[in-house]
């Protein structure tokens, strides 16, 4: 046996052995070994194997049944498992976490069957008493596979391999990324309506003024002002800034500019 059969698998042989059936699971303990179980597969509940003890004419199917645990059951297990960052690694490298006993304890459940009264046993060779040496080689050929192959002991209580990888990547994505937090909607500030609606209604209730009526002259790329503002007289913006220390023949921009207006607005006809 190997380090990590004897850490994961002793209980449950230790379980079987209790039945104080030395003779039968010492014979059956050197059958596994001689590799006379064939067949060995382990599906929901129940594992299934083909044996043929010592000079047997042929072999005889032996079966070991559990109770498969339910969907709120491993939820629970998957739960624990996923926020624990080595048992997940370990699984995904096909090793059994050393810590798989507490989580499971952490559910109220026992991965491996501990009680005799958890395990149902047959097998068509109808000898008793039960378990027969079939029956004992299939033991400890399981505990064999299970140390082989740790999702055994999963398929076993009903969560194969793929669906049990699957839901850790599921649910270690979503502690990855969260949940979204909602969106809290905008305050109901009343129906303000379509957009479109709104802009179109502006647009048409406005009073639409060319650049003409305002006194600017099309030139054919920009407008040009030639409206009198406020006062009357052409000359009147020049009264609304202060004049810079600018001039020339003695008098200022101010005064320069201000005959340069009013030439404007009254054009003399070449």
């Amino acid at each position: 046996m190997t380090d990590r059969r004897q850490r994961f698998a002793a209980p449950f042989l230790a379980m079987v052995e209790a039945l104080r059936m030395g003779p039968t699971f010492a014979r059956g303990r050197r059958d596994a070994r001689a590799g006379h179980v064939r067949s060995l597969t382990i599906s929901g509940s129940l594992v299934v194997a083909q044996v043929r003890a010592g000079d047997e004419p042929t072999a005889h199917r032996a079966r070991i049944a559990v109770r498969a645990f339910g969907a709120a059951e491993w939820a629970r297990v998957e739960d624990d498992l996923a926020a624990r960052t080595r048992s997940v690694a370990d699984l995904f490298a096909g090793r059994m976490p050393d810590d798989i006993a507490a989580v499971f304890a952490r559910a109220g459940l026992s991965l491996l069957p501990l009680a005799l009264d958890e395990v149902a046993m047959d097998c068509t060779c109808e000898r008793w008493p039960m378990p027969c040496v079939h029956l004992a080689a299939t033991c400890y050929a399981l505990a064999d596979s299970l140390d082989t192959d740790p999702f055994g002991a999963f398929a076993w209580r009903g969560r194969g391999r793929d669906e049990l990888l699957e839901r850790l990547r599921q649910l270690r994505g979503a502690a990855a990324h969260g949940d979204p937090e909602p969106v809290a909607a905008p305050p109901d500030d009343g129906d303000l309506g379509d957009l479109a609606d709104f802009w179109g209604a502006a647009a048409s209730s406005a009073t639409a003024v060319s650049p003409a009526r305002l006194g600017w002259e099309d030139t054919g790329s920009i407008w040009l002002g030639s409206a009198t503002l406020p006062g009357g007289r052409p000359d009147a913006l020049l009264d609304e800034f202060d004049s810079p220390a600018l001039g020339y023949g003695g008098r200022t921009l101010a005064e320069l500019l201000r005959d340069a207006y009013r030439a404007l607005d009254n054009p003399v006809d070449q």
